[in-house]
């Protein structure tokens, strides 16, 4: 049995994948010819699978993909290949939640407003009076309600795709005690933590429940530009948009006009329909956008957890078991 690898590893990661793989014979193709010639023998295959690569391999059994995302990965004949495909979800999850949570709190508390302020020396509090109601609660005092700096114990974020990062958003959700609303197209019982899950067709439902809308799903046929500017119209015009999924799944233009329109308060986005996003986009200019440049997943910790679920899934293959992140080829996920 063979593992082919294409394209070719550096040398202290393929000594470690050599030794888990035991017996297993492994290839570390430095050419698509070399990939060609060894996969006629091979079961397994770690890497950019391709239609003549795929073609060459009559008896491949694993394919496992660098990748979390599979819309650039999947080709019909894959599809329909007897095959395991699985794939590194999971590796992100934490890191991305985390990201997630820092637009939450910067929009909540106004933070992406003060730090232009201070860029201009300028002591202002967002919002001042005009957004302040005065009400009595006892002779002769006065407070204010503060309409611009919110209390996340008392919002509600609503997560559109309840897989790994979707699920460590909920749980830091969680802390700040949010309630938490999610939709999925697999999930059907609420965790712990979550209030409600619903099925995609309830996206309209959890828009208009929502303060902060976290796209955390994959590209598919399915959610591919899902949210254009119905969707938008769908939400609260005090709500915030994140999308850390896929930049496929926002229509930019119909988002600027929703910005535009002050249909939505504002927008955070880490992924875009076109990267980088060009210079002259007028995205850069939202003063109530926040934008990163690709970005949520890096992490030291990435490159340790990549390695672990290769190796990992090396150890399974050649026990027998049950693999790890096993993808619905169909589905993309």
């Amino acid at each position: 049995m063979t593992l082919v690898i294409h394209p070719p590893v550096e040398a202290a990661r393929l000594d470690k994948i050599v030794a888990a793989a035991g017996d297993l014979n492994v290839v570390n193709a430095a050419g698509e010819a070399e990939a060609l010639a060894a996969l006629p023998r091979s079961t397994a295959f770690f890497g950019k699978i391709t239609p003549p690569l795929l073609a060459a391999a009559p008896n491949l059994r694993w394919v496992q993909s660098p990748t979390a995302s599979l819309e650039h990965y999947v080709f019909p004949e894959l599809v329909a290949h007897p095959c395991i495909l699985t794939n590194m979800r999971g590796l992100f999850s934490d890191v991305i939640a985390d990201q997630v949570m820092g637009y939450v709190i910067c929009f909540a508390r106004n933070i992406h407003r003060y730090i232009r302020q201070q860029m201009a020396a300028r002591w202002q509090p967002v919002g001042g009076e005009t957004e302040r109601v005065s009400f009595a609660t006892g002779p002769g005092v006065v407070n204010a309600i503060d309409r611009a700096h919110w209390h996340l114990g008392d919002c509600t974020l609503g997560i559109v795709g309840l897989g790994a990062i979707g699920s460590e958003v909920a749980r830091r959700a969680g802390a700040f005690h949010m309630r938490v609303l999610a939709i999925d197209p697999v999930q059907t019982q609420a965790p712990e933590g979550i209030a409600s899950v619903w099925k995609p067709e309830q996206l309209p439902d959890l828009l208009a429940a929502s303060d902060f809308v976290v796209i955390a799903a994959p590209h598919t046929p399915q959610t591919e530009r899902l949210f254009r500017r119905p969707q938008f119209q769908q939400m609260k015009r005090t709500a915030y948009l994140i999308n850390i999924g896929r930049g496929a799944i926002v229509d930019l233009a119909d988002l600027i006009a929703a910005l535009d329109a002050k249909e939505i308060a504002g927008a955070g986005l880490d992924v875009f329909e076109t990267e980088p996003l060009p210079p002259e986009h007028p995205l850069w200019k939202q003063e109530n956008a926040i934008l990163t440049p690709h970005v949520a997943g890096y992490s030291p910790r990435i490159a340790e957890r990549h390695l672990g679920v290769l190796l990992d899934n090396l150890r399974r293959f050649r026990a027998g078991e049950t693999l790890q992140n096993v993808v619905n080829k169909a589905m993309w996920f």
